[in-house]
């Protein structure tokens, strides 16, 4: 294993840079000294990095949805849609399945038959097919700013293209993107392949241009305690900024408890910029971003409705950045145009609506900070001593001795020997704690916290609550608690 947490050499970059471009056609297209002129040439308000300085300083949340379909006109009318009707303050394109697995001849197929039937056959926008030019009709349509959303663990054309076509915040990770994803891809590849991506940000940087780099937060979205998702952010910010990125957009995904997510967002930011400090990477910018529930949601709409409004009062009181919307129709699919629009009017109106309000920091937030604070940096004080003093080699070794371990994740490279589970007022503790690296006091913490749920319950404490905790928000509930007559 030879992988080491230090800034590719430009010339071996510019070596790698010839067989990435080679991968689809479109690579051809690339031309960095004309993309450089490109970015710099586009006006503030498509810019990313400008717009998350803005909301940070003056204390105001974005508000971002999920969108992209196949065909290049069909998906700009969505996103103009999204942009004026929804009042989006930043918009995705959310890539295609073939294209996060370098199907990019499948993808082409999709694409072409999808303006035959005048209908979406691929389940996002095809970047890579569509090429550099293509993603400037994009940027170039709209009146906001533009991000890449994914789900690629080898992602490195995909940002050559779409850097060059002007977008300028680039979502995912070595890590984020490759174990609650894929199963039989080595966490080694992917952050090598990710090292490439940031290496190419670091280049745009140099040229004076911000590219806004955003590890996914929500992981699998399914009960991932903070700490866990925390740890993940902080070790791709490090890795990303080793390589020459300067901004940052931490993530998390909403837990669906007050207290703890209030706490979550707060710590996320404040640890991450301590860890960036501490290793020499002083010139950084870090903000925030909830991702509105990810689990499952209701059917019925008016039911969905209030899960977004929950998620967007949650992201207000803890100040994050930018919140990242469901719709109305999250259980049903893919949502129409008009759905995703309803999604992001409801949450600009709450954000709205709590624009000047905070939650205080009670005895209450401020235990909750300190319990993900000790776990965070029980986990990546323990990957840095793994890998003595690396941080990529850290993490490697950290995810075979399950060290740092993310549950429900499908990858074989992932221990999966922790459960999480509600605690009785519904914040996630840790069932089984598998090899994470806590403190006895920490593993009494949880342990205390899951009992007391278990006795208010009548039940033992199992995995029959981790099941139950799961469908929970889809049955209109948060904790899932047995019905009346189980608990008799």
């Amino acid at each position: 294993m030879n992988i080491k947490n230090k800034k590719i050499e430009l010339s071996e970059f510019m070596e790698m840079r010839k067989q990435v471009l080679l991968d689809w056609p479109t690579g051809k297209e690339v031309n960095l000294e004309e993309a450089f002129a490109f970015q710099k040439s586009l006006p503030q308000n498509l810019s990313f990095s400008s717009l998350l300085s803005d909301a940070k300083k003056n204390k105001y949340i974005l508000i971002q949805p999920r969108a992209g379909v196949a065909a290049l006109d069909k998906h700009i009318e969505l996103l103009q849609y999204l942009q004026d009707v929804g009042t989006a303050d930043g918009l995705p394109s959310t890539i295609d399945s073939y294209t996060r697995h370098k199907k990019f001849q499948e993808a082409q197929q999709g694409l072409e038959e999808s303006i035959v039937e005048g209908r979406s056959l691929l389940n996002g926008f095809p970047a890579v097919n569509h090429g550099v030019s293509g993603c400037r009709r994009v940027v170039q349509s709209l009146k906001v700013p533009v991000q890449v959303r994914h789900g690629t663990p080898d992602a490195r054309l995909l940002a050559e293209i779409t850097l060059a076509g002007g977008f300028t915040s680039f979502e995912g990770g070595g890590i984020s993107y490759n174990i609650p994803y894929s199963k039989n891809i080595s966490l080694e590849q992917t952050i090598k392949d990710w090292m490439y991506v940031d290496r190419l940000v670091g280049l745009y940087e140099e040229q004076g241009i911000s590219i806004n780099r955003e590890p996914f937060g929500p992981l699998t979205g399914t009960l991932v305690p903070p700490s866990i998702s925390h740890a993940v952010a902080i070790v791709e910010s490090l890795l990303a900024a080793e390589q020459g990125v300067k901004d940052i957009t931490v993530g998390y995904g909403q837990c669906g408890n007050l207290i703890q997510d209030v706490a979550a967002i707060r710590t996320l930011e404040n640890l991450t910029e301590s860890y960036l400090k501490e290793h020499g990477y002083n010139d950084m910018k870090i903000t925030t971003v909830m991702h509105q529930w990810m689990g499952g949601f209701p059917q019925d709409e008016a039911k969905a409705y209030g899960v977004i409004s929950w998620g967007a009062a949650t992201a207000a009181f803890a100040g994050a950045t930018k919140v990242i919307v469901k719709s109305p129709h999250e259980a049903m699919g893919i949502p129409t145009m008009a759905a995703n629009a309803q999604g992001l009017m409801t949450t600009k109106q709450i954000v709205s609506m709590l624009k000047d309000q905070r939650m205080p920091l009670t005895q209450e937030l401020q235990a909750e900070m300190k319990i993900i604070e000790l776990e965070t940096r029980a986990i990546v004080d323990k990957l840095f001593e793994l890998g003595e003093g690396d941080i990529a080699l850290g993490t490697i070794r950290g995810f075979e001795a399950g060290v740092i371990d993310i549950p429900f994740a499908p990858s074989k490279y992932n221990k999966g020997m922790i459960l999480p589970a509600r605690d009785n007022v519904g914040a996630i503790r840790f069932l089984e704690v598998g090899n994470l690296p806590f403190s006895d006091e920490i593993k009494a913490f949880h342990a205390q916290k899951l009992r007391e749920r278990a006795e208010y319950e009548r039940r033992q404490v199992d995995f029959q609550m981790v099941i139950d905790d799961v469908y929970a928000i889809g049955k209109g509930k948060l904790i899932g608690r047995p019905s009346k007559g189980e608990q008799e």
